[in-house]
């Protein structure tokens, strides 16, 4: 009887061993959120497996805490609730920090800016000396400028808020056509709907890169969870070391990035502010 009671308590320690070890083992992984249709910073290989910018820099944020790196693919509206909800640990996915979100995760330090940028008809900006390495000041001195905009997007608040009148459109393509046909000036839109504009367009439009908003992007985590923000935080600020993550990006990604970009920049144009 006793041999049997020994028998019994072993293997049930032998259980509780291994549950433990299983727990253990899934603290090792770190589940990361990103939308997996934004190239190239978030998307897929031919072999549909996450590929991008975000992609390597979640891969390396796991190097650096030892952490294996789960891509969970979530739609981008569903990352804050996935956050909150415990579906994933982090989120990294080119997603600004707005003082909205900021009400609900902890932003690390921002890592890259994207930018707010013009698409302008030809003929007006001819016209009024305004080419591709004009600043935003210039832009704003054009007195008689019509500016197109979306309704509750940056295209229309961004103007305004400078005094602009600005034109509502029912959707994009509506007002980069109206942009290409001179029935509107400007738009200012994020990089990729301006040089889709320029490159549905390229005898009517050109691309003014000044920005007139650098929108800062940084990792999410829950609010409260200050070890795994302080240790993306510490991350982050490697990036800028010599021969750091910088670096080994722009090597990977600059031709695609300028391919994206017209030739004009590479990841620098995301970098600095």
């Amino acid at each position: 009887m006793k041999k049997l009671l020994l028998l019994v308590a072993t293997i049930t320690l032998i259980t509780v061993m291994s549950a433990c070890g299983t727990s253990d083992d899934s603290e090792d992984v770190l589940r990361v959120g990103m939308d997996l249709r934004y190239p190239p910073f978030e998307t897929t290989d031919d072999n549909n497996d996450p590929e991008g910018i975000s992609v390597d820099i979640a891969k390396a944020f796991g190097e650096y805490i030892g952490r294996e790196v789960v891509i969970e693919n979530t739609n981008f509206a569903s990352l804050i609730p996935a956050l909150n909800a415990g579906d994933i640990d982090i989120i990294i996915a080119s997603m600004s920090i707005t003082e909205e979100r900021e009400e609900s995760v902890d932003f690390t330090d921002p890592y890259f800016y994207f930018k707010i940028i013009s698409l302008v008809n030809k003929e007006f900006a001819n016209t009024n000396s305004l080419d591709e390495d004009s600043t935003i000041e210039e832009i704003l001195a054009v007195d008689n400028a019509e500016y197109i905009g979306i309704i509750s997007q940056v295209s229309t608040s961004i103007p305004e808020s400078y005094g602009k009148e600005v034109t509502a459109a029912a959707n994009l393509g509506t007002a980069i056509e109206e942009v290409a046909q001179g029935s509107a000036d400007i738009l200012l839109m994020s990089a990729n709907p301006v040089i889709d504009g320029y490159n549905a367009n390229p005898d009517d439009t050109i691309v003014i890169w000044d920005a007139f908003v650098s929108s800062p992007i940084g990792m999410a985590v829950r609010e409260g969870n200050s070890d795994l923000l302080a240790q993306a935080n510490a991350f982050i600020d490697t990036f800028d070391d010599d021969g750091g993550l910088y670096d080994e990006l722009s090597e990977k990604w600059d031709v695609t990035i300028s391919e994206s970009l017209l030739g004009k920049y590479g990841l620098e144009f995301y970098i600095n502010e």
